[in-house]
């Protein structure tokens, strides 16, 4: 192992709201340790709180964001971190990120970024310039607007925490046929038509429980991963699903669980779990519902793929691992993953 590096991440912390668990950062901070290295985190979120009495986003943008700005440079000074973390917080912009090259010109910067369409996030591509590297967990067509902006894009998978994404003994309220977690259709964003009508779909079927949508209340924390261990299968179907590699966190979330994941498929989705070895795929709706009727029927089969998948995932996807790639890749350009695009 390299020697022990200080790593400062400049992050929007969920520590107030149900998703604190879930949260790819506390996944990376657990990682960072567990390899031995020390980590500090600034809420930039929590810092524009702090110094704004007001809740006005001109005033925040024109006055207190400069406080906030003030509060990073000077942890940042105090810390002097060998690496930044920069997942990208509201109102973070790239004059913040000249700030903070300038503070720490020796430090690699890292971006971070798990949402699609960066363009249509305000400050986001401006800001991604100012970085040395910007991870993401899709790739292909959705990193092209980072790319046009000369911005270098790697891909990079949702991890799983092992301490915590694992099977549970649930009671029976928790246990279902079918799960599906999330949003019907994302309002500001593009939502394939097909996932409202298969998830309305679900919505009507007595063993199925739908957490998040069509009226159906939120689920976090650690019942998020109780109702996962409790479902036979677990549906993963994105907003769209014509970009490469991208999922979002949901099929990692099953799989660590030990539950059977039914994703829809995207591009390349085999070089990171295997169809029909570490969960199944599908194309369409009927494909979709005749899966499913099939694995409700045969527990053995449904069991072995899902018994690989935990495997797989606790194994190639946990939270060392993954940091370790991203580590590699700041200390040497390149690292060895099976689904590397730099090597």
């Amino acid at each position: 192992m390299s020697k022990a590096k200080r790593i400062f991440f400049v992050t929007e912390t969920k520590d107030l709201t149900d998703k604190l668990l879930s949260v790819g950062l506390r996944r990376q901070v657990k990682g960072f340790i567990r390899l031995g290295h020390d980590t500090q985190i600034f809420s930039y979120n929590n810092a524009i709180i702090q110094t704004s009495p007001f809740r006005s986003r001109k005033l925040i943008d024109l006055f207190y964001k400069l406080r906030a700005d003030e509060l990073l440079v000077k942890r940042i000074t105090n810390y002097r971190p060998e690496i930044v973390i920069v997942s990208f917080a509201r109102h973070l912009d790239a004059r913040t990120l000249e700030r903070l090259r300038q503070t720490a010109p020796d430090a690699a910067l890292v971006g971070v970024d798990v949402d699609l369409w960066p363009e249509l996030h305000k400050r986001r591509v401006e800001a991604a310039v100012k970085l040395d590297i910007v991870l993401t967990t899709y790739a292909g067509s959705g990193q092209q607007a980072f790319k046009n902006a000369g911005v270098l894009c790697i891909f990079m998978p949702n991890m799983c925490d092992p301490d915590i994404g694992h099977r549970y003994e649930v009671c029976d309220e928790l246990k279902s046929d079918i799960l599906f977690t999330g949003k019907l259709k994302h309002k500001h964003y593009p939502t394939e038509e097909w996932r409202i009508e298969l998830v309305s779909r679900l919505s009507k079927i007595k063993k199925y429980s739908l957490y998040g949508c069509c009226g159906r209340p939120f689920i976090g924390g650690i019942e998020y991963f109780y109702a996962i261990s409790g479902a036979k299968i677990g549906i993963s179907i994105n907003a769209v699903n014509d970009i490469r590699l991208y999922h979002s966190d949901r099929p990692i979330n099953c799989i660590s669980c030990g539950t059977l994941a039914l994703a829809k498929r995207v591009p390349d989705s085999d070089s990171l779990f295997e169809d029909g070895v570490h969960l199944n795929y599908f194309d369409t709706t009927d494909e979709f519902f005749d899966l499913a009727e099939w694995y409700l029927k045969h527990e053995q089969e449904r069991e072995r793929i899902a018994k690989a998948g935990i495997e797989r995932a606790h194994i190639e996807f946990n939270c060392e691992r993954i940091v370790q790639y991203l580590l590699d890749l700041v200390e040497k350009g390149k690292h060895n993953a099976p689904w590397a695009e730099v090597k």
